[in-house]
């Protein structure tokens, strides 16, 4: 036990003494020590590892700082070696004479532990100030790299230097994405909570952040589908290899490595790659990552519509929580007394009391003719008679029938049939719209209402997307399973799509709606709806 506390205690010092190299940050001089430390940073930066505190007090005088004489640099110095921040060496090469031997001079450098916590600050820093974003241009560069990784994959003998480029721009940047997306959601409520500081600023805000999360969301939902598709087509045999070469490249420039080594190396990059698939890639119980930040995103504007609705409230005159405790508490400030007070809380908080007990009319009529005052204690004053049921059984009223249980199945199988009913439907209509085949808007006759709708919801995204009256454009679905093209031909001719509720005019377009699962443009021969309403363009 003896020998089994010293070790115990030893790691506890231990694991202490790599944490004093942060305590010159709660110290009395942390902003010198702080510009000493930085003066060694940027040193090392240029290849100057010792310093002399002479050069040090020359660099602080330099910045700003004006120590009352060396001597305090060379204390400050002292106490950071003393933190473990840096470290100090004799100094003989100004020695000319016997009495300058014996007096100590030093060279003081960063530390492995100093280092690391400059390093550890740096990071710190960045990370407190950096705002997260949703990088679209990420996924893109996902969805390329993967590509790139899929013809790698393919030859016998890929160059070590192309599978090094592609693996590592490919970890970059899907650890910038899922860094920079965790750090804008986690910050996104944050900025929401505190809309009330200046209420035309954040208008503003919701505007531009909407539009940002919509474009992201569009981005999203057709990128990760892609990238999905992609990590799926991937065979695991073809990948392990390349994830091998990595770990070999890795360790290629160190002096000594081993099997363990190598196995280690090789395990990192078998977790960042399954990493990466469960982000993209989900199942029937747990969802993909993108999943999960696609419903994060979207759940954002429901609460920025809160948020704005509670502006609004405020600006109308409407009373909030907030508004009736401020005015609760300017009541309690003009109670003129101690009861009042005490009446005016049991009033606002509902303190009356026990509902749950009940007094027969024989104690309510001695209550009547004797008042007992408020103040008296519960031991001298008289007993409270309650009906002898509350007291046997805990209950006041006899136990009766309870309430009889509803049978919602026959309602619940109606609404799945129903909904089942309504999807198929929906499915239908899809099928016989996304042919893939490219028409005129004016070629089209009188839709059915079902498909007509949802060519609508169609139509209505590609024109919102819209940058110019003569620029074509590409839009999906709200759901992402279709894709529609739009391209202005710019004759002149109005087309005009009649239905059973009305007639659509617009300017002509040439329109191609396809699924976005056909990833190659690989398109359905089978006729459609489209096709059998007007005959195909070339």
């Amino acid at each position: 036990m003896d020998i089994q506390a010293r070790i115990d205690g030893r790691a506890s010092q231990s694991a202490e003494s790599k944490y004093t190299v942060f305590a010159h940050l709660t110290a009395e001089k942390a902003v010198f020590y702080r510009a000493v430390m930085e003066i060694f940073s940027q040193s090392k930066a240029r290849f100057i590892i010792h310093l002399r505190p002479a050069d040090v007090d020359r660099q602080l005088k330099g910045d700003g700082f004006a120590p009352s004489d060396t001597s305090s640099t060379e204390l400050a110095l002292q106490q950071l070696v003393a933190w473990g921040n840096l470290e100090a060496h004799s100094d003989t090469a100004e020695v000319a004479t016997v009495q300058g031997w014996w007096r100590v001079r030093n060279l003081y450098q960063l530390s492995t532990e100093g280092e690391a916590a400059e390093a550890a600050l740096v990071v710190f820093e960045q990370s407190i100030h950096q705002p997260g974003e949703l990088q679209a241009a990420a996924l893109d560069d996902i969805r390329r790299q993967l590509d790139r990784l899929v013809e790698l994959s393919r030859h016998a003998n890929p160059d070590d230097g192309d599978v090094s480029n592609t693996l590592l721009l490919l970890r970059q940047r899907f650890e910038e994405l899922t860094a920079q997306a965790q750090r804008f959601i986690g910050g996104l409520q944050r900025r929401i909570e505190l809309q009330g500081l200046n209420v035309d600023a954040f208008l503003a805000y919701k505007q531009r952040l909407i539009d940002y999360l919509e474009r992201f969301l569009s981005q999203l939902v057709l990128t990760a589908h892609e990238i999905a598709l992609t990590i799926r087509s991937i065979e695991p045999h073809n990948i392990v290899p390349l994830l091998h070469r990595m770990a070999e490249r890795e360790l290629i420039d160190r002096l000594f490595v081993t099997d363990e080594d190598r196995a280690v190396a090789q395990r990192a990059w078998e977790l960042r790659w399954l990493g990466l698939c469960a982000w993209f890639v989900g199942t029937d119980d747990h969802p993909s990552q993108a999943e999960e930040l696609r419903g994060a995103a979207r759940a954002a504007i429901p609460s920025l519509v809160a948020a704005v609705t509670g502006i609004n409230d405020r600006r109308a005159g409407r009373s909030d929580r907030a508004a009736d405790l401020r005015t609760l508490a300017v009541w309690f400030a003009q109670a003129p007394d101690d009861p009042a007070a005490h009446r005016l809380w049991r009033c606002a908080f509902a303190l009356q009391s026990c509902r749950h007990l009940s007094v027969d009319t024989e104690t309510l009529e001695q209550r009547e003719t004797d008042p007992v005052p408020s103040l008296t204690p519960w031991v001298n004053a008289p007993p409270l008679r309650i009906s002898p049921r509350l007291h046997s059984s805990g209950r006041y009223v006899a136990r009766g029938r309870p309430s009889v249980v509803i049978d919602r199945s026959a309602d619940k199988a109606r609404l799945a049939e129903f909904a089942a009913e309504e999807n198929q439907q929906i499915e239908q209509w899809r099928q016989q719209l996304a042919t893939g085949r490219r028409v005129r808007l004016s070629h089209l006759e009188a839709l059915p209402d079902g498909a007509f709708q949802l060519f609508l919801d169609l139509l209505g995204d590609a024109l919102a997307a819209k940058a110019g009256p003569d620029e074509p454009m590409s839009a999906a679905s709200s759901d992402g399973a279709l894709q529609i093209d739009l391209e202005p031909i710019g004759d002149g001719v109005q087309a005009v799509i009649r239905t059973t509720t009305g007639a659509l005019t617009g300017d002509d377009h040439y329109l191609t709606i396809r699924r976005t699962s056909d990833r190659m443009g690989a398109e359905s021969n089978a006729p459609g709806l489209i096709e059998q309403l007007a005959g195909a363009e070339d």
